[in-house]
């Protein structure tokens, strides 16, 4: 008994300090300090919540634009998932995949000549990516101008207006958040 109590008041004490006050601490740090982070980045329209800026959606109808395909199961974009398709590039797999996307690419509308960007053809290693690059999306100006009836010009604009540059100057590269560049094309039309 004498050795039974004292592992219970650390047990006890540890689990208060690690189960409850830290987190508590944390949660309210983070609410405080990051309180759109904290709590999901999450992007409304009205009073709907239609996603989060940190997670990619799905689009698959060719008037809006596509983000990166996702490898989640067992569906596209699944936060639950979250993983790559593990396909190496000897895969062949992997090149049907990228040959089936380059495909759908064209069936769905006008394309320009050149080259397809990678990103638009391969999925990416977290299955989740909410962005593209900026040459992923105005790859598909022409596509998604012609099936909403705008002009290539207007379309381009709000491509350009929704580019991010790299965090704080020096890290990533430029990148498009397909959700929020979706939502700005539902607001033009």
């Amino acid at each position: 008994m004498a050795s039974i109590r004292p592992a219970l008041v650390v047990f006890s004490t540890l689990t208060l300090l690690t189960g409850l006050i830290y987190p508590l601490a944390v949660t309210g740090a983070a609410q405080a300090v990051f309180p759109n982070q904290a709590n999901g980045s999450l992007i409304a329209v009205g009073d709907k919540v239609v996603g989060s800026s940190l997670i990619g959606q799905n689009f698959t109808e060719p008037r809006y634009f596509w983000g990166r395909l996702s490898a989640t199961s067992p569906m596209p974009n699944n936060a639950a998932n979250s993983g790559g398709s593990n396909t190496g590039p000897t895969n062949p797999a992997l090149l049907d995949e990228v040959k089936g996307r380059i495909d759908a690419l064209k069936a769905a509308g006008p394309v320009p000549a050149g080259p397809v960007p990678v990103d638009l053809v391969t999925s990416s290693a977290s299955g989740l990516d909410p962005e593209i690059t900026p040459a992923a999306a105005y790859y598909q100006v022409m596509r998604v101008a012609a099936l909403r009836h705008l002009p290539v010009d207007k379309v381009n604009a709000l491509v350009a207006g929704h580019v991010q540059g790299k965090t704080w100057g020096i890290l990533g590269q430029p990148r498009v958040n397909v959700l929020e560049l979706n939502l700005a094309l539902d607001q033009l039309s």
